[in-house]
């Protein structure tokens, strides 16, 4: 615990400060503290005009700031307008790459066809489907019932499959015919 310690003081500069110390904290130590720290801390001296000492930190700041914007100044010179640049020509270069790209593909005169067609093809295309679907649900359950789990001895497990090579060959050319079938003819 900090011991006090008597200063003496004119009256007047006595009475201002109490007043000014009512209005800054709850005593008169923690006023003196603060007003200390302020001067301190700023760089000010209570002997020197204030305009001057606040015109060396403006002047401080102002060189400070001053660095700041030629740093800015560089980053933007030598990477973000380079960089730009660099993007700007590749827009241009891909905006004329899509031009030459694209192509057009006349569809032609378009069948006309009545409700009845219309609905036959639909309902006939809808039935392969269907049998597609059955005939992959039919292959999928074949592979899982041949499928079984193989504790491993020094990690963790794994599934086995127990089909013939030729059962295998003939699953890929079916995935390869379903997949190819459904693509659309360019």
């Amino acid at each position: 615990m900090d011991k006090f310690y008597t200063i003496r003081f004119k009256r007047t500069t006595a009475k201002r400060f109490k007043a000014f110390s009512k209005k800054v904290s709850k005593s008169y130590s923690v006023t003196m503290d603060l007003i200390i720290d302020f001067f301190e801390w700023h760089g000010f001296l209570p002997s020197e005009r204030f305009e001057r000492s606040l015109g060396r930190e403006l002047i401080k700041n102002r060189k400070r700031t001053e660095a700041a914007i030629a740093i800015i100044r560089d980053i933007e010179k030598s990477q973000t307008k380079p960089t730009n640049a660099m993007l700007q020509l590749l827009f241009q270069e891909s905006d004329g790459q899509n031009e030459t790209k694209e192509e057009r593909f006349d569809f032609g005169q378009q069948e006309l066809m009545t409700e009845n067609e219309e609905l036959n093809y639909y309902q006939k295309r809808y039935e392969e489907v269907q049998q597609l679907y059955f005939a992959t649900t039919i292959d999928l359950k074949h592979i899982v019932d041949n499928t079984s789990y193989v504790k491993g001895s020094f990690g963790g497990g794994y599934f086995k499959l127990e089909i013939t090579k030729e059962e295998f060959e003939n699953y890929k050319q079916k995935l390869d015919y379903v997949h190819n079938d459904n693509k659309t003819d360019n």
